[in-house]
């Protein structure tokens, strides 16, 4: 069976679980952890993979 590629997907469960590519953006959720600001901006262009980062960051944690 092929891999998909997922667009449109923003939950990361579903990723994995539909069996689709993912580029591994869990870099990031160490620069969080070791940023102690209390907020934190994501300024990204639409479809750049915001919805998707935060779902991670929910499964990670």
């Amino acid at each position: 069976m092929k891999k998909g590629i997922g667009i449109g997907i923003e939950d990361f469960r579903e990723i994995i679980k539909e069996d689709c590519y993912y580029f591994d953006k869990t870099n990031y959720i160490k620069e969080l952890i070791k940023d102690k600001t209390k907020i934190k901006l994501f300024t990204r262009p639409r479809r750049f993979g915001k919805t998707l980062n935060m779902s991670t960051l929910k499964y990670f944690f």
